[in-house]
């Protein structure tokens, strides 16, 4: 544990306190091309930190954006779990909004249009932005407009202005890999109509910890969010959280939905989970120590068990090209010696490489032909989809592991 000059990527706060050091790792959604020479991957520090002011934890490196986003290789319509919490999360908006097509609907980050569609089927007015080039060239096909910029006050202002402000902004998986919160948060007060409504996912930082999910750390990921620390840096700019739940996806996030605090009236479920938060120890520097005890413990573990099936003679594969997968395979030290391939849905991330491990991306069709006897689930938040998708493979005899919050062997 040591302390750091660097400031608080929320509050300003200095002395932030490590909590976790993962070593130096590749950028996870690097994914390497074949002819790429290993000794050209960078590497950079991964570090958790704490921040005792305002209860932020985040990483200390700062990678610029237009590095990691301009080019990139996520495309949410992959996962059908996704498309499915995207329409259901639309349909619950225009209901509960009163949306109609004299509306405007706009969300950061909106990927390939996977949410904004279905505001587009119901006649209403959006507008996408959406950093990385590639993905929105998907997302105008699909007849979602797109703004090629990272979302800030100054496009708020723009947006405004050509457009006129949102009765609804969307953020999600979003507020976490943005350098500058507070002009982002800003941004938002600057868009919304007075009546308007935010609705932001975020990973919850309580569910990283007691699931023992240190894969979700990695450099996008600059911070990793409470209530008590997002509340705190909504009021620093007029807005204020009316109400919160939490969802499942990404291996448990936040939904907040926050308005300008003129308007906003907190419902009893923002009060339950500030206590909540409070009684868990959000505040405690122990919690967060805690949790690099046991990233380590896990590591002994999973690392072992992969390692008493190789002895065996067993064959393992993993799937998941994602990003936490990355993480999970440089950090745990875990390559070619233990796994075969990675499998991957997406086209797009077929016939790469795995950053730093340098493990093949194949297509999902060669699981069956290989019949690995093990399948490293990787993408483990979305088990229940990737096992159902891989019938064939565990009616032949092929078994899963999910790593996390434990080592686990299921069978079909």
């Amino acid at each position: 544990m040591s302390d750091t000059e660097r400031l608080c990527r929320s509050c300003g706060a200095g002395g932030l306190t490590t909590v976790l050091s993962l070593g130096t790792t590749p950028l996870a959604n690097s994914l390497v091309r074949h002819d790429e020479p290993a000794e050209q991957e960078p590497r950079y520090p991964l570090e958790l930190a704490f921040c005792r002011a305002c209860t932020l934890v985040q990483i200390t490196e700062t990678i610029p954006p237009e590095e990691l986003f301009r080019d990139y290789p996520y495309f949410t319509s992959v996962s059908d779990a996704m498309l499915q919490h995207a329409r259901a999360l639309a349909e619950e908006t225009i209901e509960r909004r009163s949306l109609s097509s004299t509306s405007f609907v706009v969300e950061a980050a909106s990927n390939d249009g996977y949410l904004l569609q279905y505001y587009v089927q119901r006649g209403i007015r959006v507008l996408g932005i959406e950093p990385a080039l590639n993905v929105a060239r998907v997302a105008e096909e699909r007849g979602v407009p797109t703004l090629t910029e990272f979302f800030d006050t100054a496009v708020a202002r723009q947006v405004v202005a050509g457009h006129g402000g949102a009765q609804v902004f969307h953020a999600h998986n979003v507020l976490a890999h943005v350098p500058d919160l507070n002009g982002f948060v800003e941004g938002i007060a600057v868009l919304l109509e007075e009546d308007g409504i935010a609705v932001i996912e975020v990973p919850y930082v309580k569910d990283m910890i007691d699931g023992c999910e240190f894969d979700t750390i990695y450099h996008e990921h600059l911070c990793y969010f409470s209530l008590t620390a997002l509340r705190q840096l909504f009021a620093r700019h007029g807005l204020e959280v009316a109400d919160v739940g939490r969802v499942p996806v990404h291996g448990g996030s936040l939904r907040l939905h926050v308005a300008p605090a003129a308007s906003a009236v907190p419902s009893p479920a923002v009060g339950a989970l500030l206590v909540e938060e409070s009684e868990w120890g959000v505040g405690d520097l122990a919690v967060y120590l805690g949790f690099a005890e046991r990233v380590g413990a896990l590591k002994e573990a999973l690392v072992g068990l992969l390692h008493g099936l190789k002895s065996e003679g067993k064959r393992i594969a993993a799937y998941g090209a994602a990003a936490k997968g990355s993480t999970l395979l440089n950090v745990f030290g875990i390559g070619a010696e233990t796994l075969d391939f990675v499998v991957d849905r997406s086209s797009v991330k077929q016939g790469l490489l795995m950053p730093g491990v340098r493990l093949p991306i194949v297509p999902p069709e060669k699981l069956v032909e290989e019949m690995p006897d093990y399948l490293l689930l990787l993408a483990w938040n979305w088990a229940d989809e990737i096992m159902a998708q891989q019938d064939a493979y565990s009616r032949r005899g092929g078994k899963f592991i999910v790593p996390l919050p434990r080592p686990e062997v299921i069978s079909a």
